[in-house]
This record gives structure tokens, C-alpha cells and sequence, in this order.
């Protein structure tokens, strides 16, 4: 973690060309000092912020005026910070009768904030304070601070689930973690009004680029684990399967016990795990086959790689069958030499530097917060499933000579539907992720996905993709915003990078075609705007047969429906 005077001294350098993203910053105490950690953590995550800050406790006043320059200055992005202390303060200032509606006052002004702010909101929860009023008879009593508190902590969990652009910030578990002492120092408090001390504020500010990155699409997605001394104890190799440490019963087995359990707990929520180890294949597998301790099992991995090449190789491997980005990826190694190699081999990787003793290795772990998300649906937990089935599919096309007659092979199909109750959720999760066959990258939540499925001037199309393999799930959606009696704009076109080069691109476009001949639109125009990580699909529209526009003929991009003829694929409708 970067310390407080890191992040200051990154501002002190000329802006660097990267991503511009205007977040504003509301909090009912001083929040320069915390303004400047996020600013710092933002450069070094490859982000310039235009920040806006606005007066000290002026919260409700720059929200609930349409007229306030938080309104006026059009944030993306909203960071509310409502400290436990000012809140401890209302509260000791009130009647005592009127303190049980503590909680929901503050409930209802941030249910207000939702529906008033356009954009992302990100808002701070509440560290515990104990007052010491009620000891901890505080837990059975109402009107106590805790009491609300806790109430209050939930209601914003329930509260976040209600309004699609509320994002908690844990500043409750960070305290909980870090420590209260470490968090708040009343010294400085008395002099400068500052809630938050130097030594928290980079923690702080990590967690809060966290939630903007995740929002923004950048997150990790994939998990590579090291075998020996990191899934277990012991070398398998040398101690055969029934010796390795592993189990709950007294020593270090125990530790890696509950390391799987955590490893398990990320496959369940959609982490793709995988394995990249100095080993022999077979003996590699025989504690996941045969060892009744393992909690991690064949089935819970995605990828498995175990042989005597060099892992930086293996991991490219695991990442062309993956096709995802280095970026999104962490791997895990109990050994220094190792993980230095693989760091200097894919600088883009994330390789966290392992305590010494296994049984810090959780607590080192969730201090990361490696695998923040803005988003979750019941389909994640297909997600090892569908990269198994892949790599499957990796190993039968080398046993053809042409790619035609793989393809064909595969007998792929498509169901092609708008949007519904039921793909709702993954379309938005989808909009979120995707970067890479991202068109546009506009990013929508789950309540934009359903107004726009329901709005008459959008067609909206989801597609799945299944093969003799298996079902790859949703994989693909398009929006299109008729313009006028002619005009299809293509405002979103996104696509899982796991089905490309199936023809799934010719396949969308013929469908896209046929809706517009069906309703009498003559032109589909397309807009590709750059990012970082869309560049696989600069040329998108020109492969497809589109025309750049004279004006902006690297942007906007027209289809001809009249003269266009379907592309060939081997994917046929269900």
C-alpha cells in the first residue's frame, strides 16, 4: 500500500494522457487530505480524476439544490462521505425519545440522494463508534448509538439492492481490519476537523478506486494458484497425495484448509480458478482425485497446467485459452524466485507477495480486496464449467486441418431474444465486464437494461451460444436506437471474448440485417470509440462490410441493407 505522501507527490507530476473520469467528493467533515488520496490512487491505476470538492458539510445542500455546483459540474462518479462521528453527535443532540428514528432519517436522505444524482454513487458506510452509554446491554436497547448504527449499516446493504447507482464503501470492515486507533486520531480530529488519519486515508482511497474501477469494467476475473506449499503443504511429488498437509486437525493443514474454502468461495462467485505448477501432470491431480482433506476438486478448475516448463509460458497458455487479459489475472506462489520471474515475464499480472508463513495468507489476502465487483448474477457460478468446456474445445480444433471444418463441427446454435425477467441481470453484468469486443463501451445497470428493453425507440437483441461441448450461456448483446424512419444506430455491440472466432460476428450481423429489412430501415450505422482495451475492434464494422462515414471515417461507420449480402457462418437458430 502507498502512503499518504506517495500519493501526494503523484499529483506533483505533468498529467499523463490517461482516461479522464470527473468524480465529485461530499463529506460532513474536512476531506482535502482525503481528496488528495483518491486523486493520487486514481494516477496510479492509470486515471486522471476532475475532482470536484465540494464545502465542508454541505451534503444535503449540494444534493437537494438542482441549482448547486455539484449538479452543475456533471459528475460520473459521487463519493459521499457521512462519518460516524458526525452522525454520533446528531445523535447525542437529539431527544431522547426521537433517537430510534436515527437510522431511518439518514435511510430516507440516501434513498433522496439516489433519485437526485444521475450518475454512480459511491457512500461510505459507518464504523462503529462505542459510546459506552449502555455497555453492551447497547445490542438489546433500541435507542442506543450502536444499535442504530448497526441498524443503519444493514439498511444501506438492503437500501443498495433497491437503487441500481448506490455502491457501498466498506469503511465499517476497513476499521475493523486496520483497527479504530489506526483509523481516527482524536488529535488531529480537535484541530483540523479531519475524521480519517494519514496512515488510513491510502486504504481508504484504494477501496474507493476499487468500486470505481469495477464499475468501469476493470476487475480482476481469473485466480492461478501454485500447488506445493500454497494449495497444500508439502511437496506432492516427494510426499505422495496421503501426506501432504492438508485438513482441519491441529497444524499447518489447516491453514490450507481454509485457504481452499476462500478459493472455492471466489470459483461459486464466478472467479475463473486455475492451476500452473512445477509438477508431473498425474501426480499433480492425485490430491484433487483421491485426498478425502482437498476441499478444491477437479471440477472447481478451469484450467490445469502441471509440468516442468517455465510458468510465465504456462500462463500465456492459460491465457489464450481464457482469452482474457493479463490484467484481470492474480497468481498465487508460495516461492519469491517464482513469482519475480512471472512479474518480470507479464509485467500486467498481479502477483501479490505471499507472507512466509501459510497461516497468514488469508489475512494478507482479504486485506488486498482483490476481487472487488460492481456487479453478480446466478450465471457466475457456470463460469469454470463454460472455460472447462472451452479448453475442450481448444484441443479438438487442433485435430483439423481448417478452421471451416472445425466450425462446422461444433454445430453451433443461437437463440436470439430481447431483453426479459430472466437475462436481464446477465445483460447488465455483461455491459459492465466487457472490454475488449466492446464497441462503445457504455456501461449500463440492470434498471437502464429493463428501461431500455421496454422503450419502442430500442430493439434490443441477447444472444446465446451452445455447441456439442455445452452451453456457453448469454454471450452477446445488441442495442439499437432507431433514429429515424431509415436509421438504425447501433449504440451497444459487446461480445464474451470466449466465443471469438465462431462466426458469432456474421451470425449477429445476418439477424441484425433481417430486423431492419423486416421493419423497413435501409442503413445500420455503427460507432466505434477507442479505450485502452477495445483495439481488437477497430476494424470491426470495415470486416463487416460497412463504409466510414468522409466525416469521421475512423468513427462512424454504414451498412447498406438493401445491397447487403449474409455472411457466411456455421451457426443456425434455435
Amino acid at each position: 500500500m502507498r502512503t499518504f505522501q506517495q500519493l501526494k507527490r503523484l499529483l506533483k507530476q505533468p498529467d499523463p494522457d490517461y482516461p479522464r473520469v470527473r468524480l465529485a467528493l461530499l463529506g460532513d467533515s474536512a476531506t482535502q487530505f482525503l481528496a488528495t488520496a483518491i486523486q493520487g490512487e486514481a494516477l496510479a491505476r492509470g486515471i486522471c480524476l476532475e475532482l470536484f470538492e465540494g464545502e465542508y458539510n454541505q451534503v444535503e445542500r449540494q444534493v437537494l439544490d438542482p441549482t448547486s455546483d455539484l449538479h452543475r459540474f456533471g459528475a460520473d462518479y459521487l463519493v459521499v462521505f457521512q462519518s460516524s462521528h458526525k452522525l454520533l453527535e446528531k445523535y447525542s443532540l437529539m431527544e431522547a425519545e426521537q433517537r430510534t428514528a436515527l437510522c431511518d432519517e439518514r435511510l430516507e436522505f440516501v434513498r433522496t440522494l439516489c433519485g437526485s444524482f444521475p450518475g454512480k454513487i459511491i457512500y461510505y458506510n459507518y464504523p462503529e463508534i462505542g459510546d459506552g452509554v449502555f455497555g453492551s446491554y447497547q445490542n438489546r436497547v433500541e435507542v442506543s448509538f450502536i444499535y442504530q448504527v448497526r441498524k443503519l449499516n444493514l439498511g444501506l446493504m438492503t437500501l443498495s439492492q433497491e437503487c441500481p447507482n448506490l455502491f457501498i464503501c466498506d469503511l465499517s470492515e476497513l476499521q475493523a481490519k486496520l483497527g479504530r486507533d489506526f483509523c481516527f486520531d482524536s488529535s488531529v480530529y480537535v484541530s483540523t476537523e479531519m475524521l480519517l488519519s494519514l496512515d488510513a486515508l491510502p486504504y481508504v482511497a484504494s477501496r474507493t478506486l476499487d468500486i470505481v474501477c469495477a464499475i468501469r469494467g476493470s476487475f480482476k476475473k481469473c485466480l492461478i494458484l501454485d500447488l506445493d506449499n500454497t494449495l497444500w503443504g508439502g511437496v506432492v511429488g516427494d510426499d505422495g497425495w496421503e501426506n501432504i498437509q492438508i485438513g482441519h486437525g491441529l497444524g499447518i493443514g489447516k491453514a490450507f484448509s481454509e485457504f481452499q474454502q476462500w478459493v472455492r468461495k471466489l470459483k461459486d462467485r464466478g472467479i475463473i480458478i486455475c492451476v500452473c505448477s512445477k509438477n508431473d501432470d498425474d501426480k499433480a491431480r492425485e490430491p484433487f482425485e483421491k485426498n478425502p482433506e482437498m476441499v478444491l476438486r477437479l471440477d472447481d478448475i478451469a484450467v490445469f497446467i502441471a509440468n516442468w516448463e517455465n510458468k510465465v509460458d504456462n500462463i500465456r497458455t492459460i491465457r489464450q485459452i481464457l482469452n482474457i487479459g493479463f490484467d484481470s489475472m492474480v497468481f498465487l506462489d508460495d516461492n519469491p524466485f517464482e513469482r519475480n520471474i512471472v512479474r518480470e515475464g507479464i509485467p500486467e499480472i498481479c502477483v501479490p507477495e505471499l507472507p512466509e508463513d501459510p497461516g497468514d495468507y488469508l489475512e494478507y489476502l482479504y486485506g488486498l480486496n482483490l476481487f472487488e465487483t460492481a456487479s453478480y448474477s446466478s450465471a457466475d457460478k457456470d463460469r469454470t464449467k463454460q472455460y472447462q468446456v472451452e479448453a475442450r474445445r481448444t484441443s479438438s480444433a487442433l485435430s483439423f486441418s481448417n478452421e471451416a471444418d472445425f466450425l462446422r463441427s461444433l454445430e453451433m446454435v443461437s437463440e436470439v431474444r430481447g431483453f426479459n425477467a430472466f437475462n436481464i441481470p446477465r445483460v447488465a453484468q455483461l455491459s459492465q465486464r466487457s472490454n475488449q469486443f466492446n464497441l462503445r463501451t457504455v456501461r449500463y445497470t440492470e434498471d437502464e437494461v429493463r428501461r431500455l428493453g421496454e422503450d419502442p425507440s430500442y430493439a434490443c437483441f441477447s444472444f446465446t451460444l451452445s455447441d456439442k461441448f455445452g452451453d456457453n450461456g448469454l454471450i452477446c448483446v445488441v442495442i439499437l436506437e432507431k433514429r429515424d424512419a431509415g436509421t438504425l444506430f447501433i449504440d451497444t455491440w459487446l461480445m464474451s471474448c470466449r466465443v471469438l472466432k465462431r462466426g458469432m460476428e456474421a451470425f449477429t450481423l445476418n439477424t441484425l440485417v433481417e430486423y431492419a429489412r423486416e421493419h423497413g430501415f435501409r442503413h445500420l450505422v455503427g460507432e466505434y470509440l477507442p479505450t485502452a482495451k477495445n483495439a481488437m475492434v477497430a476494424e470491426h464494422y470495415p470486416r463487416l462490410g460497412f463504409t466510414p462515414d468522409p466525416e469521421a471515417p475512423e468513427r462512424l461507420f454504414t451498412l447498406d441493407v438493401d445491397t447487403f449480402t449474409p455472411l457466411d457462418c456455421f451457426i443456425v437458430s434455435k
